[in-house]
């Protein structure tokens, strides 16, 4: 059995395969986003606006306050969705050469929803376990005890 190990972050991915719960990872590559570390003003020198057309009370006629919107809509957050859907990519094509049988996926929350987003169905079918913790920096040689024991258990063949 085959198993792939995504380790992801909004700037860095790194793939791995497994063979045994202890033995050792192999390195199989790696993706990298550099505009991950910049901040939103760096993407963009101005953000979407709203005026408020209400005078406020005691205020002076034609006096109306501006201010900034953005929540979802962040470039950052952008960014880091279209890393996901590289990563999601790279996993999708090594699926369709049959390179692995199961899929583990370690990122941390917020990445983690984009990266269930990302994936095609195919692949969403292939994931074996998520890991909720941000792993990119952990010895590869640690990564067996983050995945659940049962990824490991191979499948009855079907009758």
């Amino acid at each position: 059995m085959r198993i792939r190990v995504v380790v992801a972050s909004e700037a860095e991915a790194v793939f791995y395969d497994l063979s045994s719960r202890l033995g050792a990872p192999r390195l199989i590559g790696r993706l990298s986003d550099p505009l991950a570390h910049l901040h939103d003003r760096d993407f963009k020198s101005d953000r979407p606006g709203v005026f408020d057309r209400a005078v406020p009370a005691g205020g002076r006629r034609g006096a109306v306050a501006r201010h900034g919107t953005g929540g979802e809509r962040r470039p950052r957050r952008h960014e880091a969705a279209l890393f996901a859907r590289a990563i999601a990519q790279q996993l999708e094509q090594a699926r369709a050469r049959h390179e692995f049988d199961r899929l583990v996926v370690a990122a941390g929350p917020g990445f983690l929803g984009l990266l269930r987003k990302a994936f095609p169905e195919a692949l969403r079918a292939q994931v074996a376990a998520e890991v909720r913790k941000d792993l990119v920096n952990e010895k590869p040689a640690a990564m067996g005890t983050y995945i659940p024991p049962e990824v490991f258990n191979v499948l009855p063949a079907a009758s």
